[in-house]
């Protein structure tokens, strides 16, 4: 079944026209065809373009673009691993709430609480020379 067409009008500069009338002439296509093919190819080369998918995950994680427009332009295979790895995501993490005040030291320690005190005071016999 062939795939839906839409009908695109845009202004483009002259020479840029004549340039491709002339190619479309030595290939013998239509100038739509020699369009979609590089419409195609620069679509292909931003897909695989490291910058450009950085700021389209960017806009997908920002909730600025949709999935289907992630799938339009990356395929459905990465589109899903970007979809789950949002969804793994938590990008408000929570916040720990007590339901009480915290204890007191006492209250910790149930009354004895402890101080560190250095038991010996004096070097260890590594740290002395022997002679």
């Amino acid at each position: 079944m062939a795939e839906e067409k839409t009908r695109v009008d845009f202004n483009a500069p002259k020479s840029l026209v004549e340039r491709a009338d002339s190619v479309v002439e030595i290939l013998d296509i239509s100038r739509t065809r020699l369009l979609i093919d590089a419409l195609e190819d620069e679509l292909e080369a931003f897909a695989n373009d490291e910058e450009f998918r950085r700021r389209l995950g960017d806009a997908y994680y920002d909730d600025r673009v949709e999935y289907d427009t992630v799938e339009a332009v990356l395929g459905r295979e990465e589109a899903m691993r970007m979809k789950l790895l949002r969804e793994s995501i938590d990008r408000t993490p929570a916040e720990p709430r007590l339901a009480d005040a915290l204890p007191s030291d006492d209250e910790f320690y149930d009354g004895d609480v402890p101080e560190y005190t250095d038991s010996d005071g004096s070097a260890s016999t590594d740290d002395q020379s022997h002679t």
